[in-house]
């Protein structure tokens, strides 16, 4: 097969933080696939790499010769990387209380088999694939789904290695555990996930030693970053009063008679973890929502929603990058994406095992 010099191909893109990650890697993001408008013109706003407009359609319905042909590729070509995360809709946790997603029963849940029928078709010399971590968990609806990626992915000639990466143990400042399986051709050296640089307790280790560096904290993170305020930033509805009384760093449960509060507002553990969720300015951001609800946060400290300025700095996307449609899409564009950061370091141990080259 010849060369193809960093070739990249891109589905499900999103906004493109794992793209950034692979540009930022030596990679060259020749071809992508989203089927939203708003993501797929934000694409094309910050990636002048791209061989052709973003494919915007569903992928179900792209053929892999469609996608090999945005890139450029000639017969006898294949890309060097094939990234993308598929919607993780049937496995993220926030939808383990609907009993027919537990039950495995999401339709959404054969996109992962379009990720795999491209890995077949195109061969590239190395993949990516990441998802919510709750893919890995031992239920009706992931236990299969995994199974059956894995045996795909098998299949379709590839070993690979999976593991679990909080992006905050990499210099993220916040704390987002998310699923990277990456792989290569058998018979080929198989890429391994990146050592921790940086470490710290967060909701699922509370406990331990911190190794390496201490997490980059949210405070960091947004120090010096001037921001104009937006019209959606104010909490308002049946709770937002509550929200100055809650300390950084605590939820609603600061409101419960368990915490002694004076005038308790609601029962211990009686909703979700990140309801009122107050940033501390001291620690990683929790993990930040695609579509939050009303009173989901976190929220910042000063007491209302994050500004698009300010999310982007706790993604790690770089403050000139450009998002295209309401603030709702850009919140669920960015709450969909891979951290650039977390990204470049995940592909640059691909790109070394690719002998770092190509």
């Amino acid at each position: 097969m010849a060369s193809t010099d960093g070739v990249a191909i891109s589905l499900f893109s999103g906004a493109g933080g794992l793209d950034l990650g692979a540009e930022a890697a030596g990679f060259k993001v020749r071809a992508a696939v989203e089927r939203d408008r708003d993501a797929s013109l934000t694409m094309e706003k910050n990636f002048d790499t791209l061989a052709s407009p973003v494919i915007q359609k569903d992928i179900l319905d792209t053929p892999t010769s469609e996608i090999l042909k945005a890139a450029g590729l000639r017969s006898g070509q294949r890309p060097d990387l094939l990234i993308g995360g598929p919607p993780c809709t049937p496995f993220s946790k926030s939808g383990f209380w609907l009993e027919w997603k537990r039950q495995g029963l999401d339709p959404d849940a054969s996109l992962l088999q379009a990720y795999t029928r491209v890995l077949k078709d195109a061969q590239p010399r190395a993949f990516v694939l990441e998802n919510v971590y709750a893919l890995t968990y031992n239920n009706k609806a992931s236990r299969p789904a995994l199974t059956r990626l894995l045996k795909e992915i098998d299949e379709a000639g590839y070993n690979f290695n999976m593991k679990v990466l909080n992006a905050a143990d990499y210099g993220v400042p916040q704390a987002r555990p998310r699923l990277f399986i990456i792989g290569a051709p058998k018979g080929k050296p198989t890429p391994v996930h990146p050592d921790a640089t940086h470490g710290g307790k967060w909701e699922r280790r509370a406990t331990g030693l911190i190794e390496g560096r201490p997490h980059v904290t949210a405070g960091e993170a947004l120090e010096g970053l001037i921001t104009d305020p937006e019209r959606e930033e104010k909490i308002g509805g049946k709770y937002g009063h509550l929200l100055p009384g809650i300390p950084p760093g605590d939820n609603y449960l600061h409101y419960t008679e368990r915490r002694e509060h004076p005038d308790p507002q609601f029962e211990w553990r009686s909703r979700y973890w990140s309801f009122l969720l107050k940033l501390d300015p001291n620690r990683p951001s929790p993990t930040i929502q695609a579509q939050p609800g009303p009173n989901i946060g976190p929220f910042h400290w000063e007491n209302r929603r994050l500004r698009t300025a300010e999310v982007k700095r706790l993604f790690t996307f770089p403050d000139e990058f450009e998002l295209v449609g309401t603030r709702g899409s850009v919140q669920a564009q960015l709450g969909n994406s891979v951290p650039p950061l977390l990204g470049q370091k995940v592909l640059e141990n691909v790109r070394i095992a690719l002998g770092g080259a190509r």
